[in-house]
Protein backbone atom coordinates (compact mmCIF):
# COMPACT_ATOMS: atom_id res chain seq x y z
CA UNK A 1 0.00 0.00 0.00
CA UNK A 2 2.85 2.28 -0.51
CA UNK A 3 2.63 3.04 -4.34
CA UNK A 4 1.47 6.62 -5.29
CA UNK A 5 -1.99 4.90 -6.57
CA UNK A 6 -2.82 2.97 -3.65
CA UNK A 7 -2.21 5.96 -1.82
CA UNK A 8 -5.29 7.71 -3.41
CA UNK A 9 -7.38 5.18 -2.98
CA UNK A 10 -9.75 4.92 0.59
CA UNK A 11 -8.71 2.51 2.71
CA UNK A 12 -10.67 -0.01 4.60
CA UNK A 13 -9.87 -2.64 7.57
CA UNK A 14 -11.98 -5.33 7.55
CA UNK A 15 -12.03 -7.21 11.06
CA UNK A 16 -14.00 -10.55 9.30
CA UNK A 17 -12.78 -12.13 6.69
CA UNK A 18 -12.19 -10.71 2.71
CA UNK A 19 -13.88 -13.01 0.47
CA UNK A 20 -13.52 -12.64 -3.15
CA UNK A 21 -16.64 -13.45 -5.61
CA UNK A 22 -19.99 -13.70 -4.90
CA UNK A 23 -20.98 -17.02 -6.79
CA UNK A 24 -22.34 -19.73 -4.50
CA UNK A 25 -18.70 -20.51 -3.09
CA UNK A 26 -18.55 -16.96 -1.57
CA UNK A 27 -22.18 -17.10 -0.47
CA UNK A 28 -21.65 -20.41 0.95
CA UNK A 29 -18.15 -19.52 3.32
CA UNK A 30 -20.08 -15.88 4.30
CA UNK A 31 -23.49 -17.81 5.19
CA UNK A 32 -21.25 -20.37 7.08
CA UNK A 33 -19.52 -17.50 8.72
CA UNK A 34 -22.39 -15.58 9.65
CA UNK A 35 -24.32 -18.56 11.46
CA UNK A 36 -21.03 -18.62 13.49
CA UNK A 37 -21.23 -15.13 14.05
CA UNK A 38 -18.21 -14.25 12.59
CA UNK A 39 -18.58 -10.87 9.99
CA UNK A 40 -17.26 -10.91 6.42
CA UNK A 41 -17.05 -8.57 3.02
CA UNK A 42 -17.47 -10.14 -0.01
CA UNK A 43 -16.07 -8.46 -3.38
CA UNK A 44 -17.92 -9.38 -6.52
CA UNK A 45 -16.85 -7.48 -9.61
CA UNK A 46 -20.14 -8.14 -11.22
CA UNK A 47 -23.51 -5.75 -10.63
CA UNK A 48 -25.12 -9.31 -8.90
CA UNK A 49 -25.25 -12.63 -7.31
CA UNK A 50 -23.90 -15.87 -9.24
CA UNK A 51 -23.29 -13.70 -12.01
CA UNK A 52 -21.81 -17.22 -13.76
CA UNK A 53 -25.48 -18.16 -13.49
CA UNK A 54 -27.14 -15.43 -14.37
CA UNK A 55 -24.99 -13.84 -17.37
CA UNK A 56 -22.77 -16.48 -18.66
CA UNK A 57 -25.06 -19.76 -18.93
CA UNK A 58 -27.43 -21.24 -21.48
CA UNK A 59 -31.15 -20.58 -21.50
CA UNK A 60 -32.02 -24.66 -21.20
CA UNK A 61 -29.24 -25.52 -18.39
CA UNK A 62 -30.37 -27.35 -15.42
CA UNK A 63 -28.57 -28.39 -12.75
CA UNK A 64 -26.82 -32.21 -13.99
CA UNK A 65 -26.88 -33.53 -10.56
CA UNK A 66 -29.44 -34.17 -8.08
CA UNK A 67 -30.89 -31.40 -6.12
CA UNK A 68 -30.00 -32.55 -2.88
CA UNK A 69 -26.20 -32.82 -4.16
CA UNK A 70 -26.41 -29.26 -5.08
CA UNK A 71 -27.38 -27.84 -1.51
CA UNK A 72 -25.18 -24.73 -0.27
CA UNK A 73 -25.24 -25.26 3.79
CA UNK A 74 -27.75 -24.17 6.19
CA UNK A 75 -30.63 -24.22 3.82
CA UNK A 76 -32.46 -26.82 1.62
CA UNK A 77 -33.57 -26.20 -1.54
CA UNK A 78 -37.82 -25.43 -1.78
CA UNK A 79 -39.34 -28.98 -1.85
CA UNK A 80 -41.04 -28.29 -4.82
CA UNK A 81 -38.83 -27.92 -7.05
CA UNK A 82 -37.84 -31.08 -9.23
CA UNK A 83 -35.12 -32.85 -9.04
CA UNK A 84 -32.94 -31.09 -11.55
CA UNK A 85 -33.66 -27.49 -10.83
CA UNK A 86 -33.48 -24.96 -13.66
CA UNK A 87 -31.31 -22.12 -13.97
CA UNK A 88 -33.85 -19.84 -13.28
CA UNK A 89 -35.04 -21.91 -10.33
CA UNK A 90 -31.06 -22.56 -8.78
CA UNK A 91 -30.78 -18.45 -9.69
CA UNK A 92 -33.61 -17.43 -7.17
CA UNK A 93 -32.60 -20.46 -4.65
CA UNK A 94 -29.42 -18.26 -4.14
CA UNK A 95 -30.87 -15.30 -3.96
CA UNK A 96 -32.81 -16.54 -0.94
CA UNK A 97 -30.27 -18.26 -0.08
CA UNK A 98 -28.46 -14.41 0.46
CA UNK A 99 -31.25 -13.13 1.72
CA UNK A 100 -31.96 -15.59 4.86
CA UNK A 101 -28.21 -14.78 6.30
CA UNK A 102 -28.59 -11.04 5.34
CA UNK A 103 -25.24 -11.34 2.69
CA UNK A 104 -24.97 -8.15 0.72
CA UNK A 105 -21.77 -8.45 -1.30
CA UNK A 106 -20.04 -5.24 -2.28
CA UNK A 107 -20.50 -5.13 -6.22
CA UNK A 108 -18.77 -3.73 -8.91
CA UNK A 109 -15.67 -4.18 -6.91
CA UNK A 110 -12.99 -5.60 -9.41
CA UNK A 111 -9.96 -7.49 -7.42
CA UNK A 112 -6.98 -5.83 -9.45
CA UNK A 113 -3.77 -7.46 -6.83
CA UNK A 114 -4.32 -9.42 -3.58
CA UNK A 115 -1.32 -10.00 -1.79
CA UNK A 116 -0.20 -10.57 2.19
CA UNK A 117 2.06 -7.83 4.06
CA UNK A 118 4.40 -9.55 6.23
CA UNK A 119 5.30 -6.28 8.55
CA UNK A 120 1.65 -6.00 8.87
CA UNK A 121 -0.05 -9.28 8.86
CA UNK A 122 -2.19 -8.91 6.71
CA UNK A 123 -3.74 -9.30 3.34
CA UNK A 124 -4.57 -6.17 1.19
CA UNK A 125 -6.87 -6.20 -1.44
CA UNK A 126 -6.60 -3.80 -4.28
CA UNK A 127 -9.75 -3.08 -6.48
CA UNK A 128 -10.36 -0.25 -8.52
CA UNK A 129 -11.33 2.79 -5.94
CA UNK A 130 -10.51 0.63 -2.92
CA UNK A 131 -7.88 -1.53 -0.73
CA UNK A 132 -9.45 -3.35 2.11
CA UNK A 133 -7.13 -5.20 4.31
CA UNK A 134 -7.94 -7.95 6.64
CA UNK A 135 -6.06 -11.06 8.42
CA UNK A 136 -8.12 -13.63 6.25
CA UNK A 137 -9.16 -13.73 2.63
CA UNK A 138 -11.03 -16.27 1.10
CA UNK A 139 -10.62 -16.78 -2.42
CA UNK A 140 -14.04 -18.08 -3.99
CA UNK A 141 -13.94 -16.87 -7.53
CA UNK A 142 -13.50 -20.74 -8.31
CA UNK A 143 -12.11 -23.09 -11.47
CA UNK A 144 -15.34 -21.07 -13.99
CA UNK A 145 -13.86 -17.43 -13.70
CA UNK A 146 -12.90 -16.43 -17.35
CA UNK A 147 -13.80 -18.41 -20.51
CA UNK A 148 -11.14 -20.90 -22.44
CA UNK A 149 -10.62 -19.88 -25.56
CA UNK A 150 -8.88 -22.28 -27.78
CA UNK A 151 -6.36 -21.02 -30.16
CA UNK A 152 -7.48 -22.95 -33.46
CA UNK A 153 -5.34 -22.00 -36.21
CA UNK A 154 -6.93 -19.70 -38.78
CA UNK A 155 -9.99 -19.04 -36.21
CA UNK A 156 -9.72 -15.35 -36.70
CA UNK A 157 -10.21 -15.78 -40.58
CA UNK A 158 -13.47 -17.09 -40.00
CA UNK A 159 -16.17 -14.89 -41.59
CA UNK A 160 -19.13 -16.30 -39.42
CA UNK A 161 -20.10 -15.92 -35.73
CA UNK A 162 -17.85 -17.37 -33.50
CA UNK A 163 -19.39 -18.04 -29.61
CA UNK A 164 -17.91 -18.97 -26.33
CA UNK A 165 -20.75 -20.67 -24.76
CA UNK A 166 -20.74 -18.40 -22.22
CA UNK A 167 -22.08 -16.04 -24.27
CA UNK A 168 -24.64 -18.79 -26.02
CA UNK A 169 -28.13 -17.94 -24.91
CA UNK A 170 -30.72 -20.10 -27.21
CA UNK A 171 -30.06 -22.52 -30.20
CA UNK A 172 -32.90 -19.86 -32.18
CA UNK A 173 -30.56 -17.76 -33.27
CA UNK A 174 -28.59 -20.42 -34.91
CA UNK A 175 -31.94 -21.58 -36.80
CA UNK A 176 -31.79 -23.57 -39.22
CA UNK A 177 -28.20 -23.57 -39.51
CA UNK A 178 -24.95 -25.58 -40.35
CA UNK A 179 -22.84 -25.29 -36.32
CA UNK A 180 -19.78 -26.50 -35.58
CA UNK A 181 -19.54 -27.37 -32.00
CA UNK A 182 -15.87 -27.41 -30.54
CA UNK A 183 -16.09 -29.70 -27.58
CA UNK A 184 -18.28 -32.65 -26.07
CA UNK A 185 -18.47 -32.10 -22.43
CA UNK A 186 -21.68 -31.61 -20.68
CA UNK A 187 -21.76 -28.24 -22.33
CA UNK A 188 -21.09 -28.94 -25.99
CA UNK A 189 -23.64 -31.97 -25.65
CA UNK A 190 -26.09 -29.79 -24.36
CA UNK A 191 -25.73 -27.18 -26.76
CA UNK A 192 -26.21 -29.59 -29.50
CA UNK A 193 -29.20 -30.76 -28.31
CA UNK A 194 -30.64 -27.36 -27.63
CA UNK A 195 -29.78 -26.73 -31.44
CA UNK A 196 -31.46 -29.58 -32.51
CA UNK A 197 -34.68 -28.20 -31.30
CA UNK A 198 -34.38 -24.98 -34.06
CA UNK A 199 -33.57 -26.95 -37.10
CA UNK A 200 -29.77 -26.42 -36.76
CA UNK A 201 -27.39 -29.04 -37.71
CA UNK A 202 -24.55 -29.30 -34.93
CA UNK A 203 -21.14 -30.91 -36.00
CA UNK A 204 -19.19 -31.62 -32.50
CA UNK A 205 -15.34 -31.89 -32.37
CA UNK A 206 -14.44 -35.08 -30.61
CA UNK A 207 -10.90 -34.67 -30.06
CA UNK A 208 -10.14 -36.85 -27.10
CA UNK A 209 -11.53 -40.08 -25.41
CA UNK A 210 -14.63 -39.25 -22.98
CA UNK A 211 -17.30 -40.73 -20.65
CA UNK A 212 -20.89 -40.50 -21.40
CA UNK A 213 -23.24 -42.26 -18.67
CA UNK A 214 -26.74 -41.94 -18.56
CA UNK A 215 -27.92 -38.99 -16.60
CA UNK A 216 -30.80 -41.40 -14.54
CA UNK A 217 -31.01 -45.41 -15.20
CA UNK A 218 -34.95 -46.88 -14.10
CA UNK A 219 -35.76 -43.17 -12.24
CA UNK A 220 -32.88 -42.83 -10.14
CA UNK A 221 -29.86 -40.67 -11.07
CA UNK A 222 -26.31 -42.32 -11.77
CA UNK A 223 -24.58 -40.06 -9.28
CA UNK A 224 -26.64 -40.82 -6.88
CA UNK A 225 -26.11 -44.62 -7.40
CA UNK A 226 -21.86 -44.24 -7.63
CA UNK A 227 -22.08 -42.38 -4.24
CA UNK A 228 -24.32 -44.98 -2.58
CA UNK A 229 -22.43 -48.11 -4.10
CA UNK A 230 -19.10 -46.06 -2.80
CA UNK A 231 -20.20 -46.75 0.16
CA UNK A 232 -19.74 -50.19 -0.08
CA UNK A 233 -17.56 -51.15 -2.66
CA UNK A 234 -14.12 -50.32 -4.18
CA UNK A 235 -13.95 -47.73 -6.44
CA UNK A 236 -12.64 -49.83 -9.24
CA UNK A 237 -16.02 -52.42 -8.99
CA UNK A 238 -18.31 -48.79 -8.99
CA UNK A 239 -16.64 -47.79 -12.13
CA UNK A 240 -16.88 -51.13 -14.18
CA UNK A 241 -21.12 -51.27 -12.70
CA UNK A 242 -21.38 -47.63 -14.05
CA UNK A 243 -19.66 -48.65 -17.31
CA UNK A 244 -22.29 -51.62 -17.29
CA UNK A 245 -25.52 -49.38 -16.84
CA UNK A 246 -24.33 -46.64 -19.53
CA UNK A 247 -23.40 -50.00 -22.04
CA UNK A 248 -26.81 -51.04 -21.31
CA UNK A 249 -28.32 -47.24 -21.30
CA UNK A 250 -26.72 -45.92 -24.10
CA UNK A 251 -24.95 -48.64 -25.97
CA UNK A 252 -21.56 -48.54 -27.49
CA UNK A 253 -20.73 -45.00 -27.66
CA UNK A 254 -17.57 -46.04 -29.52
CA UNK A 255 -19.22 -47.04 -32.55
CA UNK A 256 -20.46 -43.02 -32.16
CA UNK A 257 -16.69 -41.57 -32.20
CA UNK A 258 -17.21 -41.04 -28.62
CA UNK A 259 -14.32 -43.47 -27.34
CA UNK A 260 -14.10 -44.14 -23.55
CA UNK A 261 -11.04 -43.76 -21.85
CA UNK A 262 -8.97 -46.88 -20.37
CA UNK A 263 -9.35 -45.17 -16.52
CA UNK A 264 -13.45 -45.63 -15.47
CA UNK A 265 -15.03 -42.32 -14.75
CA UNK A 266 -15.10 -41.76 -11.21
CA UNK A 267 -11.69 -43.00 -10.86
CA UNK A 268 -11.05 -39.85 -13.83
CA UNK A 269 -12.46 -37.17 -12.29
CA UNK A 270 -11.25 -37.93 -8.93
CA UNK A 271 -7.80 -38.34 -10.84
CA UNK A 272 -7.87 -35.30 -13.48
CA UNK A 273 -11.15 -33.39 -12.54
CA UNK A 274 -12.53 -34.25 -15.77
CA UNK A 275 -16.16 -34.72 -15.95
CA UNK A 276 -18.08 -37.44 -17.32
CA UNK A 277 -21.22 -36.48 -19.71
CA UNK A 278 -24.37 -36.90 -18.17
CA UNK A 279 -26.46 -37.52 -21.18
CA UNK A 280 -30.02 -35.89 -21.62
CA UNK A 281 -30.87 -36.55 -24.95
CA UNK A 282 -27.99 -36.12 -27.04
CA UNK A 283 -26.75 -39.84 -27.31
CA UNK A 284 -29.99 -40.48 -29.48
CA UNK A 285 -29.74 -37.87 -32.04
CA UNK A 286 -26.34 -38.46 -32.36
CA UNK A 287 -27.29 -42.28 -33.05
CA UNK A 288 -30.65 -40.79 -35.76
CA UNK A 289 -27.67 -38.52 -37.73
CA UNK A 290 -29.36 -35.32 -36.27
CA UNK A 291 -25.93 -34.29 -34.59
CA UNK A 292 -22.79 -35.50 -36.33
CA UNK A 293 -19.29 -36.37 -34.79
CA UNK A 294 -16.46 -35.22 -35.82
CA UNK A 295 -12.33 -35.47 -35.68
CA UNK A 296 -10.39 -32.86 -33.88
CA UNK A 297 -10.13 -29.85 -35.92
CA UNK A 298 -6.99 -29.07 -37.91
CA UNK A 299 -7.72 -25.68 -39.02
CA UNK A 300 -10.52 -22.78 -39.54
CA UNK A 301 -11.13 -21.96 -42.87
CA UNK A 302 -12.65 -18.73 -44.05
CA UNK A 303 -16.31 -20.39 -44.57
CA UNK A 304 -15.76 -23.74 -42.26
CA UNK A 305 -12.68 -26.05 -41.26
CA UNK A 306 -10.75 -28.79 -42.21
CA UNK A 307 -10.37 -31.66 -40.14
CA UNK A 308 -6.84 -34.11 -39.38
CA UNK A 309 -8.76 -36.77 -41.27
CA UNK A 310 -8.58 -34.42 -44.48
CA UNK A 311 -12.08 -33.98 -44.70
CA UNK A 312 -13.46 -30.20 -45.51
CA UNK A 313 -16.43 -28.62 -44.16
CA UNK A 314 -18.03 -25.60 -44.57
CA UNK A 315 -20.05 -23.79 -41.69
CA UNK A 316 -22.37 -21.19 -41.29
CA UNK A 317 -21.04 -20.74 -37.45
CA UNK A 318 -18.54 -21.91 -34.83
CA UNK A 319 -19.78 -22.47 -31.05
CA UNK A 320 -16.95 -23.00 -28.26
CA UNK A 321 -17.94 -25.63 -25.94
CA UNK A 322 -14.07 -25.17 -24.35
CA UNK A 323 -14.97 -24.52 -20.92
CA UNK A 324 -13.51 -22.27 -17.97
CA UNK A 325 -10.45 -21.75 -16.48
CA UNK A 326 -9.08 -19.91 -12.81
CA UNK A 327 -8.50 -16.18 -13.16
CA UNK A 328 -6.55 -16.48 -9.52
CA UNK A 329 -2.92 -15.92 -11.42
CA UNK A 330 -3.56 -12.46 -12.58
CA UNK A 331 -4.82 -11.23 -9.37
CA UNK A 332 -3.11 -13.19 -6.47
CA UNK A 333 0.47 -11.96 -6.31
CA UNK A 334 3.63 -14.03 -4.99
CA UNK A 335 1.99 -17.14 -3.67
CA UNK A 336 2.93 -20.38 -3.74
CA UNK A 337 -0.29 -22.29 -2.79
CA UNK A 338 -1.87 -22.25 -6.25
CA UNK A 339 -0.18 -23.58 -9.56
CA UNK A 340 -0.03 -21.63 -13.07
CA UNK A 341 -3.55 -22.59 -14.01
CA UNK A 342 -4.98 -21.03 -10.38
CA UNK A 343 -5.74 -24.64 -9.14
CA UNK A 344 -4.66 -25.22 -5.30
CA UNK A 345 -1.39 -27.59 -5.03
CA UNK A 346 -2.67 -29.30 -2.15
CA UNK A 347 -5.73 -32.00 -3.50
CA UNK A 348 -9.01 -32.16 -2.46
CA UNK A 349 -9.99 -32.52 0.72
CA UNK A 350 -7.00 -30.46 1.94
CA UNK A 351 -7.11 -27.58 -0.44
CA UNK A 352 -9.60 -25.31 1.32
CA UNK A 353 -6.39 -23.68 3.51
CA UNK A 354 -2.97 -22.33 2.92
CA UNK A 355 -0.73 -20.29 4.89
CA UNK A 356 -1.32 -16.81 6.55
CA UNK A 357 -5.11 -16.46 6.74
CA UNK A 358 -5.58 -17.83 2.75
CA UNK A 359 -8.15 -19.96 2.47
CA UNK A 360 -10.10 -21.63 -0.99
CA UNK A 361 -13.37 -22.41 -2.10
CA UNK A 362 -14.46 -23.32 -4.95
CA UNK A 363 -11.86 -25.31 -6.66
CA UNK A 364 -12.41 -28.62 -5.66
CA UNK A 365 -13.45 -30.28 -9.35
CA UNK A 366 -16.54 -31.84 -7.39
CA UNK A 367 -19.46 -29.06 -8.14
CA UNK A 368 -21.25 -27.74 -5.25
CA UNK A 369 -20.72 -30.69 -3.10
CA UNK A 370 -17.61 -29.93 -2.71
CA UNK A 371 -18.59 -26.29 -2.21
CA UNK A 372 -20.48 -27.03 0.78
CA UNK A 373 -17.74 -29.21 2.25
CA UNK A 374 -15.07 -26.21 2.10
CA UNK A 375 -17.08 -23.78 2.86
CA UNK A 376 -18.24 -25.49 6.35
CA UNK A 377 -14.64 -26.20 6.95
CA UNK A 378 -13.42 -22.58 6.38
CA UNK A 379 -16.29 -21.12 8.11
CA UNK A 380 -14.73 -24.01 10.77
CA UNK A 381 -11.19 -22.31 10.90
CA UNK A 382 -12.06 -19.01 10.99
CA UNK A 383 -14.32 -18.76 13.80
CA UNK A 384 -11.66 -20.61 15.90
CA UNK A 385 -9.63 -18.00 15.37
CA UNK A 386 -11.66 -15.29 15.77
CA UNK A 387 -12.69 -16.53 19.13
CA UNK A 388 -8.99 -16.47 20.14
CA UNK A 389 -8.60 -12.79 19.25
CA UNK A 390 -12.03 -11.74 20.36
CA UNK A 391 -13.35 -13.38 23.20
CA UNK A 392 -16.18 -16.19 23.21
CA UNK A 393 -19.23 -16.09 21.30
CA UNK A 394 -21.95 -14.15 23.19
CA UNK A 395 -24.92 -12.26 22.37
CA UNK A 396 -22.86 -9.21 23.19
CA UNK A 397 -20.47 -9.85 20.22
CA UNK A 398 -22.10 -12.16 17.50
CA UNK A 399 -22.06 -10.14 14.45
CA UNK A 400 -24.18 -10.95 11.51
CA UNK A 401 -22.72 -11.32 8.16
CA UNK A 402 -23.93 -7.69 7.32
CA UNK A 403 -22.64 -5.92 10.70
CA UNK A 404 -18.93 -4.61 9.35
CA UNK A 405 -17.06 -2.17 11.19
CA UNK A 406 -14.74 -0.43 8.47
CA UNK A 407 -11.94 1.95 9.42
CA UNK A 408 -11.70 4.89 7.28
CA UNK A 409 -8.26 6.53 6.20
CA UNK A 410 -8.36 8.67 3.29
CA UNK A 411 -4.94 9.33 2.41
Amino acid sequence: MSSCLEEKHSRIFVTGPIIVGAGPSGLSVAACLSNRGVPSVILERTDCLASLWKKRTYDRLKLHLPKHFCELPLMKFPRNFPRYPSKQQFISYVESYAARFNIKPVFNQTVEKAEFDVASGLWTVKTQDVVYSSTWLVVATGENAEPVIPDIPGLKKFTGPVVHTSAYKSGSEFANRKVLVVGCGNSGMEVCLDLCRYNALPHMVVRNSVHVLPRDFFGLSSFGIAMTLLKWFPLKLVDNLLLLLASFSLGNTDRLGLRRPKTGPIELKNVTGKTPVLDVGAISLIQSGQIRVTRAVKEITKKGAKFVNGQEMEFDSIILATGYKSNVPYWLKDNSFFTKEGMPKTPFPNGWKGENGLYTVGFTRRGLLGTAFDAVKIAEDITDQWMKMNGPLSSSNVCSSHIIHFHFNKS
